[in-house]
């Protein structure tokens, strides 16, 4: 399987989740921040290397755009278009707007018939975006364990290759994959995202994910 030079855009949970995930695979990491200094002393305890997100997004092969939804497009932004065009990015951001919740269920600042990965697309035309990681608490986005069954990651970009790539990484990381097609599929997605939710911010437990069934 190839393994890619892997930037992780954010400094957060899930970016440093997902810097962990594939450090422990055996990718080459770089994370990055709007100033390095702010991931210096976790990248060096991890052994990775780090910078702006301008330089991480330079060295990587594959980026994780892992900041907040209402950010997303500014961090892009300062990542450069030159170095992005023709690259794979994995989206896991969600349009999470900066409103409390309603019983529990999240409010997003999209509407229905469109997403924020499209938003993002259409912004970065050359992109490969690929939404992942989105549907599940960074908890369990590496190595998710429920028991033996293995949870559904549900995942969609408008690039062939881009999907099947992401595809790889996530069975490696021990996820069904269940690919939902083209970008439209991202308003069908996101608000996966205030499903899975609703349990935790209801003090049910955040320990959780989605199974498709078929037969």
């Amino acid at each position: 399987m190839t393994t890619y030079k892997i930037g992780i855009i954010g400094s957060g949970q899930v970016a440093q989740t997902l810097a962990k995930g594939y450090k422990k695979y055996g990718y080459d990491v770089m994370i990055g921040s709007r100033t390095a200094e702010r991931v210096s002393e976790f990248a060096a305890a991890l052994h990775i290397a780090h910078g702006t997100f301008e330089q991480t997004a330079a060295f990587a092969e594959v980026l994780i755009l892992a900041v907040k939804g209402d950010v997303a497009l500014e961090a892009l932004a300062l990542c450069g278009v030159e170095h992005l065009n023709g690259k794979i990015v994995i989206d896991p951001t969600n349009p999470i707007a900066a409103l409390p919740p309603a019983n529990g269920v999240l409010q997003y600042f999209t509407e229905t018939n469109h997403s924020l990965m499209e938003k993002l697309q259409m912004a970065y035309p050359q992109v490969r975006f690929v939404k992942a990681f989105s549907c599940v608490g960074n908890a369990h986005m590496i190595d998710p364990d429920f028991g033996g069954q293995k949870p559904s990651m549900f995942i969609c970009g408008n690039n062939d290759d881009a999907r099947k790539a992401v595809t790889a990484m996530l069975e490696q990381f021990g996820w069904e994959v269940e690919d939902m097609g083209m970008a439209e599929a991202a308003r069908a997605i996101e608000p996966l995202c205030m499903l899975w939710c609703i349990p935790g911010m209801n003090g049910k437990g955040w320990n959780h994910a989605f199974k498709l069934l078929k037969k």
